[in-house]
């Protein structure tokens, strides 16, 4: 189909995040990344709660943070505006005064911000809620930002420019990133290919990106979810038999072989390339969000002998809601590359997330070369590197990669046939839920792996022994995990700061905290993910690796469907799965044609688990 590549540039133009055209000019890091206050602050990923206080309220603030004003004539000392004239032109903005009308009793208060800005903040009666907030240049009098509703809490919710992933959104980056992504597996042969709608689905994530970077929530938000919807589907398909009945095929068909565009020599150097980029970008570029300082937080106080749950620093104070793997798992680096005990550079967090993404590139190899053979490893972990979202995630320092990481680690030991594989998986599985606690749902799945295609004698004692391994290995490495956590902290304070906190956090970054009222479709998205994952375990599906990660993407997916706060952050946690779900279908292109089938494996558990 000629008109292929033409359709190809179009979805790839129409999905650029051309942050820079648009977005107000950036403010501090941490400003950017935190809900907005006039006297407090809070992590990017927390609930905003009350964003502001009155202004009458005394409260420490920072030298980045909002000072406020009394009313007055005279300008503060090196200010050329006073307090009176920045609450005069706020109040004769029309949104404002709409604002006003809509909430009768209310007030403004002004303050300082650096670097020679005022905000003035308006509140509800009662003080409890900041229900509007303007930013002024105290220079030229100019009104640089006005926002109400959502926006004034979620500061993140403004597409300030590089808040999130810094220069990766420039249209110089990403642009070519989507292009490199999806050239070498193009196939002008069959340009009706499923494979090329996966592809362009999973880079249209990057139309509601260039929303969210716009400031426009209410586009960023639904157009998030068609894509995930579609990548469900197309997995809960990859998951049917390739044949009905209880026997496999004596010979089966060999499956198609993997058209690259680009060959696989010249695709690793791709790799060597791009990854070195990545490492590059991320030394002299990336910022550390939130995400990445409560890590690095953690990590410091496992090595400290400090309680891991409670009392985070005010500039974080959600950083201790996720599980104790994850602090752990930045414990070498920060004990590498140090820690201040400020939001700086915070250089273990930049290590932590290089070392996180090596771990993935490594890890896809791996996993394709044990599936296919080393042209499918170089073709995922070309995917990776090449894909502009899991750079997003990288030059954001965040923990999400670590998601990926433990996940593909789970799928590589089930690779394996030996029991202490089996262990491993289980291990791994409770360190990926202990890491974010929504993977905790792919434990089904990695138990029962490859046990419904073992049908041999003995094959009822051989699935309770390898459901039992998965389960002592799980138990054990989860036990070992909160050790750190439990060594000071209740289970119930756990539970508070954590999954009681996520649990009633409200986010306008889903369409259930977008548009509100809808808790029961909510709950019955929620119910139907648990559902799905417990039917993945049990019911009859595709047994080899392919339909591992299926599976597994299909559950993650599904839970992200129901979650109150959804970002574009998750997106690696599924994305190697699907790549592995729709390469590792085709076959290695150096391998000769099928010979006959193998001899019967001795292992108890089934040789399909590594063959299509």
């Amino acid at each position: 189909m000629r008109c292929l590549p033409a359709i190809v540039i179009c979805v790839l133009l129409s999905a650029v995040p051309a942050a820079a055209a648009h977005a107000p000019a950036p403010y501090p890091l941490t400003a950017a990344l935190q809900p907005s206050s006039a006297a407090s602050t809070a992590g990017s990923h927390a609930a905003p709660g009350a964003s502001a206080s009155a202004p009458a309220a005394s409260g420490s603030t920072t030298t980045e943070g909002p000072i406020p004003v009394p009313p007055s004539s005279v300008p503060p000392a090196g200010r050329r505006l006073s307090a009176n004239q920045v609450l005069a032109i706020a109040a004769a903005l029309p949104k404002m005064r709409a604002l006003r009308a809509e909430y009768p009793g209310s007030y403004g208060g002004a303050y300082l911000k650096q670097p020679f800005h005022w905000q003035v903040s308006y509140f509800s009666r009662n003080g409890k809620k900041e229900i509007g907030q303007v930013i002024i240049d105290d220079l030229s009098g100019r009104v640089l930002e006005q926002w109400t509703g959502f926006q004034v809490a979620w500061t993140m919710a403004r597409g300030y420019s590089g808040a999130f992933g810094r220069h990766v959104n420039a249209l110089y980056i990403w642009l070519p990133l989507c292009l490199l992504f999806i050239l070498p597996f193009l196939d002008f042969r069959r340009p009706l290919s499923l494979l090329h709608l996966d592809l362009l689905v999973l880079l249209l994530f990057s139309v509601s990106l260039a929303f969210f970077n716009h400031a426009h929530i209410y586009a960023s938000v639904p157009l998030a979810y068609p894509p995930l919807l579609y990548l469900l589907a197309r997995m809960l398909a990859l998951l049917r038999r390739g044949r009905r009945g209880d026997e496999e095929p004596a010979h089966p068909a060999p499956p198609r072989r993997l058209h690259l565009l680009v060959p696989a020599p010249w695709l690793a150097l791709g790799v060597i390339f791009l990854l070195g980029f990545r490492i590059g970008l991320n030394v002299t570029d990336g910022n550390v969000i939130d995400v990445g300082y409560a890590g690095v937080i953690g990590a410091q106080r496992i090595v400290d002998g400090k309680p891991l749950y409670g009392s985070y620093p005010s500039d974080n104070e959600h950083g201790d809601t996720y599980g104790p793997a994850n602090y752990e798992a930045y414990v070498p680096l920060e004990q590498i590359a140090g820690f201040s005990g400020t939001w700086d550079d915070l250089p273990a967090a930049h290590a932590a997330s290089v070392f996180f993404d090596v771990l993935a590139v490594a890890l896809l190899f791996l996993l394709g070369r044990r599936m296919r053979g080393p042209t499918l490893g170089v073709a995922l972990a070309y995917a990776w590197v090449s894909y502009p979202f899991t750079l997003f995630a990288l030059e954001s320092n965040s923990n999400d990669t670590l998601v990926a990481v433990l996940v593909l680690a789970a799928l590589l030991a089930a690779t394996y046939r030996s029991r202490a594989a089996t262990a491993a998986r289980g291990g791994l599985a409770a360190l990926a839920g202990l890491t974010k606690f929504a993977p905790l749902a792919l434990a089904p799945v990695l138990a029962t792996h490859g046990l419904w295609e073992d049908r041999g004698p003995g094959s009822a004692r051989r699935r309770v022994r390898a459901l039992a391994l998965f389960a002592v290995g799980f138990a054990a490495t989860a036990a070992v995990a909160m050790i750190p956590a439990l060594a000071h902290d209740s289970l119930h304070t756990i539970y508070e700061r954590t999954i009681a906190y996520q649990a009633n956090r409200g986010s306008p970054f889903s369409v259930w905290g977008l548009y509100g009222g809808l808790g029961d479709a909510q709950l019955g998205v929620e119910l139907a993910a648990v559902a799905l994952a417990l039917a993945l375990a049990v019911l009859p599906r595709r047994g080899d690796i392919v339909g591992l990660a299926a599976a597994c993407a299909a559950v993650i997916i599904a839970m992200q469907l129901g979650i109150e706060h959804w970002f574009y952050l998750y997106i690696p946690w599924f994305f190697p799965l699907v790549m592995i779900a729709v390469l590792g279908r085709f076959s290695d292109p150096a391998e000769p044609p099928a010979a006959a089938a193998s001899e019967p494996a001795r292992s108890s558990l089934p040789a399909a688990a590594l063959s299509t």
